[in-house]
């Protein structure tokens, strides 16, 4: 086996044409700082500004879109993705995720009090989705938008999880806000099914405005057939009767159905079911359909 030699001292890798920065919002009290990750683009913008994809969940999913994006746009003919911003929000933290700032920040109000996390942590509160939201369109957006060339008609948004259920919100509090909405593996079944009173409040006007697309996804294991490693454990019976219960492939099958009724037209939303993944591992999988949604070339979805 041959030699080697280290020829530079060890220090974090680096992303080429990514910044992070940290944002306080004014005008909430009690709102915390926010962790920003910017992926942009090589060369100069087209005439009406990059496409934009915005996703939450940030420090767990920039990495993986910057380099989906970097991979794919090089070959557009082979891939049908071009160059686009990608903005990540997350929170001042290593972590792939902050539980408790996110549990407040991605859930529909009024929300309730849980018990923390662990001992001695504080109480867990949700329904802060309304708060965040003013946060990503009154105070992030303008701020990118002075800052980079930005095509307002080609944005996006991701989340997965309880991401995704915050997408759902966003989509009907905010409708024209977004062109695409990506909402993977989201948690529809949250506080019984909590999501449905903002989707039913959307009048008929309402869903006339509408002229985007959702894309709602799930893993193959995410029902009572769990993945193959979850099957004869100790705890697979509680498992299967939990994902019995919040249903989160047939419920992202169905609500894509109900959105395209209501929208009144058949391409409003569409579903997919990503095989061989369970609730955790769809993750770089659906992160990857966001971006061939959000950077189609000619603004068409992949």
């Amino acid at each position: 086996m041959a030699d080697a030699t280290i020829l530079e001292t060890r220090c974090p890798a680096s992303l080429p044409g990514t910044s992070i920065f940290d944002i306080a919002p004014t005008g909430e009290a009690g709102v915390l700082p926010y962790r920003v990750f910017v992926y942009t683009p090589p060369g100069d913008a087209p005439e009406t500004g990059w496409p934009v994809l915005y996703m939450v969940d940030g420090n767990a999913v920039f990495a993986t879109a910057v380099d989906a994006v970097r991979a794919q746009a090089s070959y557009p003919k082979g891939s049908n993705v071009t160059h686009g911003l990608v903005v990540a929000i997350g929170y001042p933290t290593h972590e792939a995720y902050d539980p408790w700032r996110r549990s407040w920040d991605l859930s529909p109000p009024p929300g309730r009090a849980y018990p923390p996390f662990h001992e001695g942590g504080p109480e867990v509160r949700t329904g802060g989705g309304e708060v965040f939201l003013r946060f990503i369109e009154d105070a992030l957006k303008p701020l990118l938008q002075a800052r980079f060339p930005i095509d307002r008609g080609r944005q996006t948004l991701f989340g997965h999880s309880f991401g995704g259920l915050f997408a759902l919100y966003a989509l009907f509090r905010r409708t024209t806000a977004f062109r695409t909405w990506v909402a993977a593996s989201p948690a529809i079944y949250w506080e019984d099914t909590l999501i449905a009173r903002s989707r039913d409040a959307m009048s008929a006007d309402d869903w006339c405005r509408f002229t985007g697309r959702v894309l709602l996804s799930a893993g193959e294991y995410e029902t009572a057939d769990l993945a193959p490693f979850q099957r004869d454990r100790e705890d697979t019976a509680s498992r299967r009767a939990h994902l019995t219960t919040i249903r989160t492939l047939g419920l992202a099958r169905d609500w894509a159905g109900e959105i395209n009724v209501l929208a009144g037209r058949t391409d409003a939303a569409y579903f997919e079911s990503y095989a061989g993944e369970n609730h955790m591992s769809v993750l770089p999988v659906a992160v990857n359909r966001a971006v061939q949604a959000a950077f189609a070339v000619e603004g068409e979805v992949a």
